[in-house]
């Protein structure tokens, strides 16, 4: 992993909901957050044990996911 690589951490309920993300913009509940993430870079996404999961992002990746957000949301 390089200095540029950003780790997203995911804890998820035990119904599957999306409970912590992080990173997350204010704007957005955590399921949304993590659907933003996955649409953006859905092959950097790994689970973990324990209702756990994270993405690995590039911080320009990051960028990118959170400059389409405040995109739709100012539209």
């Amino acid at each position: 992993m390089t200095a540029d690589t950003m780790m997203i951490h995911v804890r998820f309920g035990n119904d599957g909901s999306v409970v912590e993300i992080s990173e997350r913009p204010a704007s957005l509940s955590p399921p949304e957050w993590f659907k933003a993430l996955s649409e953006a870079a859905p092959n950097l996404y790994q689970a973990l044990s324990g209702g756990r999961g994270v993405f690995r992002l590039g911080k320009d990746q990051l960028d990118a996911a959170r400059a389409k957000v405040v995109a739709s949301e100012a539209a």
